[in-house]
């Protein structure tokens, strides 16, 4: 008994000591400003575009969201006022908060789009510095687009698919207030960390599936990481400074979790091999 508390406090450590350096890789992003400025702020622009982009949409959510929380509780139109209202507004909240949740995966999915030649050069000027990647894979910058709009689609659809738990969860008093938020920011951040380290996986030849699979066994790292991110998002014009830094910080986490090109291929190319072998199982 006392040898499993000691390996379940040992768990519990290794996890946090592994988020906290997944929220230092952000940091190390932002670093690139002083070391790089002229490449990140570049990285900018494509950013304020999808921001212009998305937070219209966001805007005309929010501008009809009364309209929308009493078509989605017709049940309650013949309830007294309080609870009513009360109704009302949770669900509103529920409703922008999980469009907000999806507004950042579909931000970022459509800078990284708009911005894939500045984004490219900072991921690989980073992973240049900390050793490189032998023999990375050159892939014609029209498939890359495509491919990467695909992958980007499906991102933001399963977003928008496990959102939609948080949002009847965001109905329950204390809960709905409390721990579905934070809930929101880990779910929000796993899906960011995904999708900013598609170039420096790409340059290994690796997809979406070899992203989910990778990060999966990297969890506690690739969530604080994140994590990070999507508190930053939530500042006022944080999204628009943040995403070159998150690039950046994307591609340090890539480096960490695979190192060079050849043993970041090899690992997913094994642990795939034993999936199909019954290896985990």
């Amino acid at each position: 008994m006392a040898r499993r508390d000691r390996d379940a406090g040992h768990d519990r450590g290794g996890f946090v000591r592994e988020f906290v350096t997944g929220i230092g890789l952000l940091g190390r992003g932002f670093a690139r400003y002083r070391r790089d400025p002229g490449l990140l702020i570049a990285g900018i622009v494509p950013a304020l575009i999808a921001a212009i982009v998305v937070l219209g949409a966001l805007g005309v959510l929010i501008y009809f969201v009364t309209d929308i929380s009493d078509a989605m509780t017709p049940f309650a139109d013949h309830w007294a006022s309080w609870p009513r209202d009360l109704i009302r507004i949770a669900a509103g909240i529920s409703l922008v908060g999980v469009s907000g949740l999806v507004a950042f995966v579909t931000f970022t999915s459509i800078t990284l789009a708009i911005g894939d030649p500045f984004y490219e050069k900072i991921a690989e000027r980073v992973e240049d510095e900390i050793g490189g990647v032998p023999n990375a894979v050159t892939i014609p910058w029209w498939r890359s687009a495509g491919q990467s709009v695909v992958e980007s689609i499906r991102l933001v659809a399963v977003s928008a698919i496990v959102g939609i738990p948080l949002f009847f969860a965001g109905f329950l008093p204390v809960v709905g207030q409390t721990a579905v938020p934070v809930i929101g920011a880990l779910v929000g951040g796993w899906f960011l960390a995904i999708e900013l380290v598609g170039a420096p996986f790409a340059r290994r030849g690796l997809r979406l599936a070899d992203r989910r699979r990778v990060l999966r066994q990297n969890r506690p790292l690739a969530l604080g990481f994140g994590a990070a991110v999507f508190v930053c998002f939530l500042v006022p014009l944080g999204a628009i400074v943040t995403m070159p830094a998150a690039v950046a910080g994307g591609a340090l986490l890539a480096h960490r979790v695979l190192g060079p090109g050849e043993r970041g291929a090899a690992l997913v190319m094994q642990d795939s091999a034993l999936d199909l072998g019954g290896g985990d199982g």
